[in-house]
């Protein structure tokens, strides 16, 4: 039988298969711009929910590699948030007790009468960000792995999830990338607070306007603007080889 790996390899390995996503996540968007740029709609939705998936295990990854960082989590800790049923819960759970350990609340609930006016809405913030914003694509990833890149199933297997149907066939690559940047925001926010509380609360506010400025730009950012201008670049590029030529 294999010996156990210590925590500071394990974290090591978690380290290298993020960037081993971060490479796949570069080279994916790569190509669903071309295809984009090409008008070719059956390739840009193959490596759309292709670019989906990526952000999933990356996500789960990223929370994999939090959970090992020298400085962070217990043991116990770590349990209690792996423990929890899925990804959506176990970085909920991650949050709550990150909160906890920084502000020394062990066992109360979390609330402006165990946390100041503050934290407890930076608190709320977090939760919310993950709940209304992070949770499709944080739910989804198994829906992909299993090949269900058009037609969500239900866990009986019977019937489609209508809700996931919808949303999944709205994403787009721009509105994938923005989400990208929510939950590496949120991801850092988060190590802040379990690593360094100086460097959490230096930075929130940074991380946050971050957010803030994200959320806008999936709000208000027109998709067929950014498909307009990847497919003019396109033609700009063949008019002006054909001129070179001439």
């Amino acid at each position: 039988m294999a010996s156990p790996v210590s925590d500071s390899k394990i974290y090591k390995y978690h380290v290298a298969n993020l960037r081993s996503l971060e490479i796949a996540l570069q080279n994916t968007s790569l190509s669903a711009r071309k295809s984009i740029s090409e008008e070719n709609n059956p390739a840009t939705a193959s490596f759309v929910r292709l670019f989906a998936f990526l952000i999933g295990a990356w996500t789960e990854n990223r929370l994999k590699k939090l959970l090992f960082e020298d400085t962070g989590f217990g043991g116990q800790d770590r349990e209690r948030v792996l423990n929890q049923g899925t990804q959506l819960e176990q970085w909920t759970k991650a949050v709550e007790l990150a909160f906890r350990k920084h502000y020394k609340v062990p066992k109360a609930p979390l609330s402006e009468a165990t946390l100041t006016f503050t934290s407890n809405a930076r608190y709320l913030s977090l939760i919310g960000l993950l709940d209304k914003d992070l949770r499709l694509i944080i739910e989804v990833r198994n829906k992909l792995a299993h090949g269900q890149w058009i037609y969500p199933f239900n866990s009986n297997g019977d019937g489609i999830e209508q809700e996931k149907y919808k949303l999944l066939n709205l994403e787009n690559l721009p509105s994938l990338q923005y989400k990208f940047s929510l939950i590496s925001n949120l991801a850092d926010i988060v190590q802040d607070l379990v690593v360094s509380v100086p460097t959490f609360e230096r930075d929130f506010d940074i991380h946050f306007k971050q957010i803030s400025n994200t959320k806008n730009n999936l709000k208000n950012r027109k998709y067929e603007n950014y498909e307009k201008m990847l497919i003019d670049k396109r033609k700009r590029g063949i008019q002006k080889r054909k001129i070179n030529k001439a």
